[in-house]
């Protein structure tokens, strides 16, 4: 048994902040910004939070794949910004959407987080354990960004993604790559509440993402396409057989250079970041739906997709539309 995406789904705040919007409260510029990164702007919060998002964006990828709440039974939620510790992101999708016989639950892949859960969700499919599961990658990050930070702040957006996937008997999962380097994890990171009980108490204000840009560059630019190739040759595909690459959208610079080092043409690679930013765990889901939406996506297409970023993390996969 293997698994075929059946519906996708998206959700932005209304809220759109642009890099101009941006100079007025910090030394930055629209032409700093978009030269540097391909960001003119991105969509932050007011109202909405990580679950509001995560549920509309479900909601529309159920309405695209035909299917209904009852029919869905497994909800996973990649995102390193839920509204609560507990309970989870995903149980309060599950909640809203009405999918009481669903198994719910989250994971924290950062950046890579929407690929590490659809390849679980193809292990699940594959094992006979579920039939149809629910798939999103939602992050609010402007809560967890210093907005005094210019150098790391005007990347970031607030959104999620979502896919339905079902069982199928040909299996539209041709490939897959993740991995992980916990070593360099420190290059991009943000600390937790620290320990608060009777024996310690450090009274630590929270803290905010930390990044650095060099080195998350260098990790990109060599990792993604390493993964990609492997994951591309694994499918038994060259690179000229894939029809788009749905890459996470961190920096234009990044993708350029992925496309370079592939040697294929960057028209392959569908951009949201120019008004989205980096949305971490949701950047994949979203743009997918996007070109999906604008019906980019024909049956029988090959689409190669990665993530990657804090943990290290990555993640590969090549799909059959």
């Amino acid at each position: 048994m293997g698994m075929k995406i059946i519906g996708t789904g998206s959700c932005l705040p209304q809220t759109v902040v642009t890099n101009d919007d941006l100079s007025k409260i910090m030394d930055t510029s629209d032409e700093w910004i978009s030269s540097r990164t391909g960001i003119r702007e991105r969509h932050l919060v007011k109202e909405e939070t990580t679950t509001s998002m995560s549920v509309e964006a479900a909601r529309r990828a159920m309405e695209n794949a035909g299917v209904t709440a009852q029919e869905i039974d497994l909800i996973i939620v990649g995102t390193l910004s839920a509204d609560h510790v507990t309970p989870a992101c995903a149980c309060e999708v599950q909640a809203a959407i009405g999918a009481q016989d669903a198994v719910a639950f989250d994971i924290n892949a950062a950046c890579s987080g929407f690929m590490f859960a659809l390849n679980i969700a193809h292990a699940y499919l594959q094992m006979g354990v579920y039939k149809t599961v629910l798939i999103l990658g939602a992050e609010t990050l402007s809560k967890i960004m210093d907005w005094n930070d210019r150098s790391t702040c005007v990347l970031f957006g607030d959104g999620a993604g979502a896919v339905v996937v079902c069982a199928d008997e040909r299996d539209r999962m041709l490939a897959y790559d993740q991995g992980s380097d916990g070593v360099r994890g420190s290059v991009l990171a943000c600390k937790n509440r620290t320990n608060n009980n009777p024996l310690v108490q450090t009274g630590v204000e929270p803290e905010y993402v930390h990044m650095d840009g060099q080195e998350v560059y260098k990790f990109a630019v060599t990792a993604v396409p390493a993964s990609l190739s492997k994951t591309i040759k694994a499918a038994g595909l060259s690179v000229e057989d894939i029809d788009y690459f749905a890459l996470h959208q961190a920096n234009i610079r990044i993708i350029q250079s992925v496309a370079k080092r592939l040697k294929v043409s960057e028209d392959k690679f569908p951009i949201s970041l120019d008004h989205c930013g980096n949305i971490s765990a949701a950047s994949v889901p979203i743009l997918l739906d996007e070109i999906n939406r604008k019906g980019l996506l024909k049956p029988g297409m090959k689409i190669a997709l990665s993530g990657f970023g804090g943990g290290l993390t990555w993640a590969s996969a090549v799909i059959e539309w």
